[in-house]
């Protein structure tokens, strides 16, 4: 099975990211701007926490009436940030992914934040070392297969 390492590659990914104390409304512009689901929320140069899609709603519920810009994206980040390593398997990801009911986890190698993973990325390359399998298998049973 692949590592997160396979997906993100060895060229490290642009990581967008919110000040801490910016609004939620900055942070739906990044969202929307970026076409992504989720930004890392950092204070100075340092890592946080996670704003995500779902902090949006939760911000909207929680707050009634009022407007994204008067709400700082602090009040609804997910501060207990779960990540994960290059070195970590597919199965290992998927498994926190699932469990923990999230689409995006940081990586962070040498407590440095490397990339962001989403479960779009490792449902890709689940996919592909799937159909890998898929087409060896076929090859070996229709006696493709030299060995």
């Amino acid at each position: 099975m692949a590592t997160v390492k396979e997906i993100i590659g060895e060229a490290r990914r642009d990581i967008i990211s919110i000040d801490k104390d910016r609004s939620v409304a900055d942070a739906i512009t990044q969202l929307v701007e970026n076409e992504i689901g989720a930004v890392i929320v950092v204070d100075g140069e340092k890592p946080v926490g996670l704003f995500t899609e779902r902090d949006v709603l939760k911000s909207w519920t929680r707050k009634g009436n009022v407007l994204f810009k008067d709400i700082k994206v602090s009040d609804f980040m997910t501060a207990n940030m779960l990540i994960v390593e290059p070195g970590d398997d597919l199965c290992y990801v998927t498994t926190i992914m699932i469990k923990n009911r999230i689409r995006h986890l940081p990586v962070f190698e040498n407590n440095e934040l490397v990339a962001m993973l989403s479960i779009r990325d490792v449902v890709k390359a689940q996919v592909t070392d799937l159909r890998a399998e898929n087409h060896y298998l076929k090859d070996y049973i229709s006696d493709k297969y030299p060995g």
